[in-house]
């Protein structure tokens, strides 16, 4: 039976929303001890009591476990809004330190009993307001109706319950600011907010019994750095759409039944979800965040998208989120400005303004802020099981002078450019997210030559688990862009990264941004006719998932879309009708099998020992062979690429064994909508020196395509042997 997920405070437990119970007429009550916080109050005792008369004392009927607590409502009891805290001295301290990680266990609006009343407890931050009170359709948003108590600790946080109100209450802060400002502010810990152009904040809770307990045990195994990591990155609302409404959204639960399935059919480890959390702007494709701690309400609620992560989990593969903690708009009831001064951004506009995005920068240096920050990457890991986080733009984190000219910065204060408040909140946010989640990964989209952006944070980095090959990336498409007549000219854009491969955790990421802008589709950066373009993709994924680090796709990549992405529609799947189409996605397939099934390719991704040249000097020929290495030598794969259109009989390759060598893979096939010049019978090697090695083999290297060969093994050659 799947185990119902509690909140970590333990004195109050999350469970299922809490309704008011319908009054009913006890048959006997105790007199309400005044001094007991939560003790009910029968209305007959009470209404003696307001005429005077003595009330006669009745023996209390014995409680029955079976029956639930009936709650008897006192109205005349309760303040508008009662002195009431979730907060203890300690959480003040921690809070106050930038150390408390846990703060949407406190701060936000959270459904609870208090002196038998049901009702909800509202907590903000908003040290510099003079006054600060709940409006919502409750109260007519009438701004003098439900103010909140400041309290004193200097903490700055405003709190108290309001009686009566629960799970779906639509509710936002007004805010007098010291200077006499108005301010309507949605909540920053809101866990659910209004479907966009409405931007109130919704009581919620993420109550949710999760059936997803083997995956949990087992993710160490499934996130392990030797293991093997091949991710879809995906916009959730325009993978796909009903043909029947194709303006509206697939939900959550929908995706469940059709994005699960696809996944895993293509031999996906993990899925990468681009942000999910809620912004107001649509086109921002969910970058321009206001609901840190919200789940975009344009596909559902909080357990739907629990829902799908869990069925994603229950399918063997893993969930990533993209995290933005590196800026956010400047919408008028999000976080700029919150209580009327820079609470959230840094005030010096050199520190706190993004000049690309027209966006706001966190203050790092500011303890409540890291402590927001870092709070809410563990409320994604903790509440909804994600099993990573893809932080974007640091790059722009790390350094002062990002997208800056001279004059429009400020060195620090070793003269330098680097961020240096920047730089220890990602230290923090490391070090805290893997000392809580260890079984988790933290991936950094990083383009700079920062040093140390995947190692330990006790060695001097920044701690990340992996970052994004940047450089690999760009060298890779420019290089397929040329002509393959020309290809030999540039040969080096593709042996370079052998280079610096193993100075970082790498992920080779074809991504999103590649996509977009007028960038083109994958399959249009493709030189020549329709059938090298497929072949050349082809080529370019085989290249991908053959070099040592991690793989990342985005979405549509997978079939060869000919348009670029458009975040405002489905995918054209109707292309898959055509055989050139449903051959690179079976290629897909098979390669990200093979990835999987060959230690070769995973097991050393981030070693110098997993991987070494063949041949990577034949120019004229266009042609790279190269063998991955895995902890055993028996599964040393060797691999060729053939950069042209001109295929290479009887073409002599050094292994590094001697054998029977068979193909295991070719991305001509032409069940890959290819030419078929494949090396069907397994290839002896001879005892003839070659690329400095002892053996070799003759093969056909197919035209721009890829050829992976594995030595046959012992067994199996004993095997053949005897059947002969």
């Amino acid at each position: 039976m799947a185990k119902k997920t509690l909140k970590p405070d333990a004195a109050l437990p999350e469970s299922k929303p809490v309704k008011a119970k319908k009054e009913t007429k006890p048959k006997a009550a105790k007199e309400a001890n005044p001094n007991t916080e939560d003790a009910p109050v029968a209305k007959k005792v009470v209404a003696k009591k307001a005429a005077g008369e003595k009330p006669v004392a009745k023996k209390a009927a014995a409680p029955k476990k079976s029956k639930p607590l009936e709650i008897i409502e006192n109205k005349s009891d309760l303040k508008a809004v009662e002195p009431y805290s979730r907060f203890t001295d300690f959480d003040i301290d921690l809070f106050k330190s930038g150390k408390h990680f846990k703060l949407y266990e406190k701060l936000g609006s959270h459904v609870i009993e208090h002196k038998g009343v049901v009702g909800t407890y509202f907590a903000v931050w908003a040290p510099n307001a003079q006054y600060v009170a709940v409006i919502g359709n409750f109260n007519g948003w009438n701004k003098g109706a439900h103010s909140l108590n400041y309290r004193w600790d200097a903490s700055g946080i405003w709190e108290g319950f309001i009686p009566n109100i629960g799970v779906g209450e639509t509710y936002k802060y007004y805010i007098k600011s010291s200077t006499g400002e108005d301010l309507e502010k949605s909540d920053p810990f809101a866990l659910r907010w209004e479907l966009p152009p409405r931007t109130a904040s919704i009581v919620a809770d993420t109550f949710y019994e999760w059936d997803d307990k083997q995956w949990m045990a087992d993710r160490h195994q499934h996130n392990a750095l030797d293991k093997p990591y091949s991710v879809y990155e995906m916009h959730l609302g325009s993978w796909a759409r009903s043909p029947e409404s194709p303006e509206e959204f697939l939900s959550y639960r929908q995706l469940a039944e059709t994005l699960v399935p696809y996944v895993k059919e293509m031999g996906f480890t993990h899925v990468e979800f681009m942000p999910l959390m809620e912004h107001p702007y649509y086109p921002s494709w969910g970058y321009q965040i206001t609901g840190f701690f919200a789940a975009s309400c344009r596909y559902g609620t909080p357990q739907d998208l629990m829902y799908l992560v869990e069925q994603f989990h229950k399918a063997g593969i893993g969930v990533i989120l993209d995290w933005v903690p590196s800026h956010f708009p400047g919408d008028a009831h999000g976080l700029y400005n919150f209580d009327g001064t820079h609470l959230y951004e840094h005030a010096d506009l050199r520190k706190g303004f993004h000049p690309d995005w027209k966006s706001y920068i966190f203050n790092y240096d500011r303890n409540e802020v890291r402590a927001f920050l870092i709070s809410n990457a563990l409320f994604w890991l903790e509440r909804y099981h994600i099993d990573g986080l893809r932080v974007d733009a640091v790059a722009s984190m790390l350094y002062l002078d990002y997208s800056r000219n001279h004059g429009e910065w400020e060195p620090n204060v070793f003269g330098g450019n680097e961020n240096l408040e920047a730089i220890s909140f990602l230290k923090e946010f490391n070090a805290t997210v893997y000392s809580n989640f260890p079984d988790v990964q933290t991936i950094a989209e990083e383009s700079t030559s920062f040093t140390g952006v995947s190692r330990p944070v006790f060695t001097g980095g920044l701690g990340f688990g992996m970052k994004w090959m940047m450089g690999w990336m760009h060298d890779t498409l420019d290089y397929f862009a040329h002509d393959p007549v020309h290809r030999k000219y540039h040969q080096n854009q593709l042996t370079f990264s052998m280079v610096y491969a193993f100075t970082e955790n790498f992920m080779l990421p074809f991504s999103h941004d590649e996509v977009v802008y007028g960038k083109g589709s994958m399959l249009n950066k493709m030189p020549g006719d329709d059938w090298q373009k497929f072949a050349n993709l082809r080529l370019l994924y085989s290249f991908m998932f053959t070099h040592p680090g991690t793989k990342l796709m985005f979405m549509g990549s997978e079939f060869g879309q000919v348009a670029e992405w458009d975040f405002q529609k489905s995918l054209d799947w109707h292309l898959l009708e055509h055989m050139s189409h449903q051959g690179i996605k079976e290629a897909v397939k098979a390669i990200n099998q093979l990835y999987k099934s060959e230690p070769a390719l995973y097991e050393k991704a981030f070693e110098w020992t997993g991987f070494e040249w063949i041949d990577a000097g034949n120019l004229d020929d266009s042609v790279l062979a190269y063998i991955r290495k895995g902890a055993d030598r028996d599964n040393d794969l060797v691999v060729v690429l053939n950069m042209t259109p001109v295929p290479h009989y009887n073409y002599r390759i050094g292994v590094p064994a001697a054998g029977e060598w068979q193909e295991i893979f070719n991305s001509d096939a032409e069940r890959f909508w290819g030419s078929g010049l494949i090396n069907f019978d397994p290839v002896a090697s001879e005892a003839t020196s070659w690329h400095g090695k002892d053996n070799s083999i003759s093969i056909t290297t197919p035209p721009l395509g890829a050829a992976i060969f594995k030595k046959v093994s012992g067994k199996a050659e004993k095997k053949k042997s005897k059947k002969a």
